[in-house]
């Protein structure tokens, strides 16, 4: 038997093998917290292994980009671990929202990848540039999780004009590009302005067939731009919870189809897979137990059983 009495068969106990058989410790500490009644005290303590002097993230904290330096897309990943532990306010994130005002774009938003990162390993799709873009995929999470924390900062002024712009100007968004729009929206402050968003956003994505609503006839189908053969995105990865914005998008038919696809996920040794691009077996090998986290959190939002 596990730990707790439960059946070593249930979703939840043979996740917690596979973590402790191939995590970090960070996710480790995080999957204790959220299904062991861990201390939340001991995540934030992990996830300051990855914090640098500059207030940033790095360590290869996102397993996308290696090397030790402080990166947009490391950071969007520690501030949405402090959130889902409450820790997201005090003085260490005025640290961080220092650290993104210094590596943001003249637009006053965060590029996709700062030029800090040359010279150290990459997937082959990351672009190093001298003066890059600004990105919705790093500054909407960043600016939506900072507001749903109530968090103020000079830095978010501009950064919230930019994503309201990208957000409301799409025509012909990208899967991953969506993804950061609502993670924009579920904590921007003004809530009736979010919704209309979200509602333009929805439409968007059912004429656009980005949402897979039939999970088990997505064989063949070609690949969403910026997106893989085999990748395709379904009802929970835009609603992972109940009382997201997308969660309107999708029939409660479609819904339950998405959850029994993802929970029929789960591999024999207890993990879930890697559904989008890889590039090196490290890498690979530390985002599963992320995903793994992620898919179960989202399958007990919905109440469904896990262990």
């Amino acid at each position: 038997m596990a730990e707790n009495g439960a059946s070593p068969l249930t979703p939840l106990a043979r996740a917690e093998r596979f973590i402790w058989l191939t995590a970090r410790v960070l996710e480790q500490r995080r999957f204790a917290h959220h299904f062991r009644d861990g201390e939340a005290d001991a995540v934030q303590t992990a996830l300051a292994a990855y914090l640098n002097e500059d207030g940033g993230y790095g360590h290869a904290l996102h397993p996308e980009l290696r090397g030790p330096v402080s990166q947009p897309l490391h950071t969007a990943h520690a501030l949405s671990v402090l959130d889902l532990i409450g820790r997201c306010g005090g003085p260490h994130i005025e640290r961080v929202c220092r650290y993104l005002t210094r590596v943001s774009t003249p637009d006053g938003a965060l590029p996709a990848v700062h030029p800090s990162l040359r010279g150290h390993p990459a997937a082959p799709w990351v672009s190093v540039t001298d003066e890059p873009p600004s990105s919705l995929l790093t500054t909407g999470p960043v600016v939506g999780l900072l507001h749903r924390n109530a968090v103020w900062h000079a830095w978010l002024f501009r950064a919230t004009d930019f994503c309201w712009q990208a957000v409301e100007s799409m025509e012909k968004p990208r899967p991953h590009e969506v993804l950061a729009a609502l993670h924009f929206l579920e904590g921007v402050p003004d809530r009736p302005r979010a919704a209309a968003a979200a509602r333009r956003l929805g439409t968007l994505v059912r004429e656009q067939g980005l949402a897979a609503v039939e999970p088990y006839g997505t064989a063949g189908l070609p690949a969403a731009e910026g997106c893989v053969p085999g990748e395709a995105h379904f009802a929970y990865d835009f609603a992972a919870a109940p009382g997201a914005p997308a969660r309107r998008w999708f029939t409660d038919a479609e819904m339950d189809r998405a959850l029994d696809h993802l929970a029929s996920l789960q591999e024999d040794d207890g993990g879930w897979p890697v559904t989008g691009r890889t590039w090196a077996p490290g890498g690979t090998l530390e985002f599963r137990p992320v995903i793994t986290i992620r898919s179960l959190l989202t399958l007990r939002a919905y109440g469904r059983a896990i262990g």
